[in-house]
């Protein structure tokens, strides 16, 4: 799949930035900002161009013949949003503590239109699985997207990790920028 996400790259004029690390491949990724679905066909073609087999949360309604084959196959795993939360993370954890090279990609904003605050279920879920968080992002002015290198250790803190996240994203302009919110603070500059 290499191939693919650097011809979809190229084709869109993009660049990537080649901050790889190995262990990206057994992480929790979020992607930031998730303002179009644009925003999952670049990212996608990036974790691909840089060798990184990683899966993504979706809803099981979409697992219908045909699209749930495709979807499978570009890495989905079928959630059952009905399930309480505690039976939700304790699955998607056991998931990932089992299975070898496993990535979870995950859009904290949880949606594509503006919102008040991120979802923190990436942050418990890395808590729990003890796995790192990688920071992947796309920059629509640079036309640049990419994974920082460095890593984040949940420290039981979600204000202070997200303070450090937050601040790793504020210099990053999404497709639609008023649809990117980062916090509180980030709100008063709109």
């Amino acid at each position: 799949m290499k191939w693919l996400g650097n011809l979809i790259l190229r084709l869109g004029g993009w660049n990537l930035s080649k901050d790889y690390e190995q262990q990206m491949n057994n992480a929790i990724i979020i992607e930031a900002p998730h303002t179009t679905m644009w925003d999952f066909v670049i990212g996608r073609a990036g974790l691909w161009s840089l060798g990184i087999k990683s899966h993504f949360l979706i809803k099981k309604e979409m697992f219908f013949f045909p699209l749930g084959l495709l979807l499978k196959s570009l890495g989905g795993v079928p959630v059952d949003r009905g399930k309480d939360k505690k039976n939700f993370f304790e699955d998607v954890v056991k998931t990932l503590q089992e299975k070898k090279d496993f990535s979870l990609v995950v859009t904290p904003e949880g949606t594509r239109h503006y919102t008040n605050h991120w979802k923190k279920g990436f942050y418990f879920i890395a808590s729990l699985s003890n796995k790192p968080i990688y920071m992947a992002w796309i920059n629509y002015e640079t036309k640049c997207c990419g994974i920082h290198k460095e890593k984040i250790i949940p420290s039981g803190d979600y204000n202070k990790d997200l303070a450090i996240i937050e601040n790793f994203y504020k210099d990053v302009r999404a497709k639609y920028p008023l649809n990117f919110n980062l916090s509180k603070e980030h709100q008063k500059e709109k």
